[in-house]
């Protein structure tokens, strides 16, 4: 089993891969970091694979110096990230999930819906937040 990380890049994100990284110190885990990005434009191989490949290099930066294992994994379908998130915690079986929260809006939330209100309600495993 291992340690799952949602990541998109933003500020928060790398909060919550800094205190994934902690953890999995401290108790031998492996880390697998998850973006998911959603098919609704299209994206062809060459966009998925541009994607891996920016994924892999920026956490391949931000874990320079820990000898912690970790992989990357790029989820692409035509459900919300959330979703896509969820169902690989099941498919992993994930020990436990790491993301970042921003605060948003009751409208913006209404409009773009929040990944991480529904990893929250919907993991199957305990999930860890930062701000």
């Amino acid at each position: 089993m291992s340690i799952m990380v949602a990541y998109d890049g933003s500020e928060v994100a790398k909060e919550a891969l800094k205190l994934a990284t902690l953890h999995a110190g401290a108790f031998k885990e492996d880390i697998e970091v998850v973006q998911a990005a959603e098919d609704g434009d299209d994206l062809d191989y060459s966009d998925v694979h541009r994607l891996e490949q920016n994924l892999e290099n920026e956490i391949n930066t931000l874990m320079n110096g820990t000898d912690i294992p970790f992989k990357t994994t790029l989820l692409v379908s035509s459900s919300t990230p959330g979703e896509d998130i969820v169902r690989h915690l099941k498919l992993r079986e994930s020990r436990m999930i790491f993301m970042g929260v921003r605060r948003r809006s009751k409208v913006g939330k209404l409009l773009f819906g929040s990944t991480a209100q529904y990893v929250i309600l919907n993991a199957a495993c305990p999930v860890v937040t930062t701000k």
